[in-house]
């Protein structure tokens, strides 16, 4: 952990306005699809932990209460699915064939907690929201010159980022970079 790296805040031309670059994916070519989404995700990680630190204040100002509730739900089932993974060969074999799958079962069970406990809307607004925006982003986002060449880096390992430790907790660490 003491060589994790973060990545520097890209600039906001480059994330969403002028010299960003946007187009839908083809979903025929699953693994090209799963390989944008991946390596967007290592490129612009900061700015997505920003955004959804953002949008986390914002609900946490209005259901501080829920929010922490929901966040350490959320964190309850992922920590207990990575446990799995690790020490169940079925459930890691999933994790690496079916990662989409995985996200929603842990984001499902989070929910199916939070419905018993009340803190759905919530759950919906400050946790699963940004995640989706930030998938969306990361599907539609082309990659750039620079953006391959900073993932190629973190692939073979001369880098060390939040994101690359998350995506290789949910089975993702071998298309990194490709």
């Amino acid at each position: 952990m003491a060589d994790v790296q973060p990545p520097p805040l890209r600039a906001l031309d480059d994330f969403l306005l002028g010299s960003a670059r946007f187009s839908v994916p083809d979903v025929k070519n699953l693994e090209r699809w799963n390989n944008r989404i991946i390596n967007n995700l290592l490129y612009y990680q900061s700015n997505y932990f920003a955004s959804a630190a953002i949008f986390l204040v914002i609900v946490g100002y209005f259901r501080p209460l829920q929010l922490l509730l929901g966040a350490l739900v959320v964190v309850l089932v992922f920590l207990g699915f990575v446990w799995a993974a690790e020490n169940q060969a079925a459930v890691r074999r999933f994790r690496r064939t079916h990662p989409g799958l995985c996200l929603s079962a842990i984001l499902g069970g989070a929910y199916l907690l939070l419905s018993v406990l009340g803190g759905v809307a919530v759950f919906l607004f400050g946790i699963a929201f940004p995640i989706l925006l930030i998938l969306i982003h990361a599907s539609v986002r082309l990659r750039s010159l620079k953006n391959k060449l900073e993932n190629k880096l973190e692939s073979i390992g001369l880098k060390r980022t939040p994101m690359g430790l998350l995506l290789e907790a949910l089975g993702q660490e071998q298309e990194a970079g490709s």
